[in-house]
């Protein structure tokens, strides 16, 4: 029986971390090494007791995921780190990529996404595991390829953007509380209906939690949250 791939999951958030944990014991050849809830506890387990991969949050209460990245690579870890978070400033993704994040997946996420990247990362440290050198440039080129895919993320259902979806998804990540199909609209300039159409399709995906609002007389109002883990 092969060595499983051994995984420290760093977030600040018990519920979350707990929830990508889980996840990680679901996909066959993967362990969870630890759980950190901070940047300074993650980087202390490392040291007594080095992982295979790091899944790494960008926000954390004393450090940033920036900054965990760099202490890891100045202690020269040789420790890959997949950045999972909803951090979504493109000059953060382009740092993180500088200093060695091989993959970057975006909260919220379904657990199919979850298993693809780690099931990826593992035919990817199978490639690269052999003995000897690279026959040809292909060889390198398709290793490095098997951690990208060839599409990352599914496109939306026909007649859905994936700028308006994304937008969608920004504006739940920024709200403090549930919004109803409602405000997402006007927010965002659209109509109440095709709100309600992304904010459903994002319900069914299993990215947003739905729950009613009962008021006055009629049909209760449904209030939308984005899952966090």
């Amino acid at each position: 029986m092969s060595t499983p791939i051994t995984v420290l999951v760093v977030d600040d958030d018990p519920a979350i971390a707990a929830g990508h944990a889980q996840y990680v014991t679901r996909v066959p050849g993967f362990a969870v090494a630890g759980v950190a809830h901070s940047g300074g506890v993650a980087l202390a387990m490392l040291e007594r007791a080095p992982a295979d991969l790091v899944l790494l949050d960008f926000y954390m209460p004393d450090m940033s995921g920036l900054d965990v990245c760099r202490a890891i690579r100045s202690s020269r870890h040789l420790v890959d780190v997949m950045a999972v978070t909803s951090a979504r400033d493109l000059a953060v993704v382009r740092t993180l990529v500088a200093q060695g994040v091989v993959q970057y997946l975006l909260k919220p996420f379904t657990a199919a996404a979850f298993r693809e990247r780690l099931e990826r990362y593992a035919e990817y440290r199978r490639q690269v595991a052999r003995s000897g050198t690279a026959a040809d440039q292909g060889e390198v080129d398709r290793a490095l390829a098997t951690l990208r895919g060839a599409g990352d993320a599914a496109a939306p259902p026909k007649g859905m953007s994936a700028e308006t979806l994304g937008a969608v998804v920004a504006m739940l990540d920024r709200a403090r509380d549930a919004r109803s199909a409602h405000d997402v609209g006007d927010e965002l300039g659209v109509s109440r209906v095709t709100a309600r159409r992304y904010l459903e399709y994002l319900t069914q995906e299993g990215l947003v939690r739905r729950a009613p609002r009962y008021g006055g007389a009629g049909r209760p109002e449904h209030l939308y949250r984005l899952r966090t883990g």
